[in-house]
């Protein structure tokens, strides 16, 4: 049995209902293992010497109505380790609970609240744990993936996994919301990094930008038409005049261009754009 020490972050979104668990270990692939959520149901992290079962079985328990208690007493009825197991959980109503076996590596806790469970192990100190609460209870500026993340890159700063860095997951879900409907809205893993939390939050940026459609689009002007136009004839997609004028044949090229950048989820036609699109094209094709 391999020990997944790490540290996590169980949350629900109080505004949408969103559902998460945020994670980071010196262990090879920690979302492979940690992560599990089912929208309008819950979430759960397991870690130390992780019982993966947890995982389905809490997800399980939580939708036919047990609540955090009794998910625990479960877990200690059917596992004769659970001494060396971590995990937390969050259910849709937001209740919580964070539970660390007395077997496992110091130092290991966890803390827990309406929306939220904590929880690591093998860490430099209690304030690895103490930061991904504060993080996640303070920064409400942040939308909410984005507010998980800052929670983890806290926590690494304050010491995070004693043993080192290694990987970094997020896995958040809410209805409808992912791709062609799913709920899985944001799975993103950084399996082997040596600073997994920032190539996390990279990812996470890239996600938004190619996903995350919540800016409004607006009417390009002819100067940007045109350099949508000529952009468009140096890579072969346009031979029509760089008039700044948007026709047929620009519609038709610039929706080649956009399938190839796997920008599809950000455009709807026309001569209509959002800025962190038309920025992103401006850089990268300058």
């Amino acid at each position: 049995m391999t020990l997944v020490s790490t540290f996590s972050l169980v949350a629900r979104d109080a505004d949408t209902g969103d559902l998460a668990v945020a994670v980071a270990s010196k262990f090879l692939a920690v979302g492979a293992v940690v992560p599990w959520a089912k929208a309008g149901v819950g979430a759960v992290a397991t870690q130390s010497y992780a019982n993966p079962t947890f995982g389905p079985q809490g997800l399980a328990l939580m939708e036919a109505g047990a609540g955090p208690e009794d998910i625990l007493a479960v877990f200690a009825r059917t596992d004769p380790d659970l001494s060396k197991r971590q995990f937390g959980y969050v259910l849709a109503n937001g209740e919580s609970l964070s539970y660390t076996g007395t077997a496992c590596h110091a130092w290991a806790g966890g803390r827990w609240g309406p929306n939220y469970a904590a929880q690591g192990n093998l860490l430099v100190g209690p304030e690895v744990v103490e930061a991904l609460e504060q993080t996640f209870l303070k920064r409400t500026d942040l939308a909410f993936p984005e507010r998980l993340v800052a929670a983890l890159r806290e926590a690494d700063r304050a010491g995070g996994d004693r043993r080192g860095r290694q990987s970094a997951a997020l896995l958040v879900v809410g209805q409808g919301k992912g791709y062609g409907g799913m709920e899985r809205w944001i799975d993103l893993r950084v399996d082997d990094h040596p600073d997994p939390v920032a190539e996390l939050e990279r990812l996470l940026g890239i996600h938004r930008l190619l996903f995350g459609a919540e800016e409004s689009p607006r009417a390009l002007s002819s100067e940007e038409i045109r350099w949508i136009q000529a952009l468009l004839h140096r890579l072969g997609h346009y031979t029509g005049p760089q008039s700044g004028l948007w026709d047929r044949a620009t519609e038709e090229a610039f929706a080649t261009l956009v399938g190839m950048e796997n920008l599809e989820e950000r455009y709807r036609g026309g001569p209509f754009l959002d800025e962190a699109a038309l920025r992103y094209l401006r850089e990268k094709f300058a």
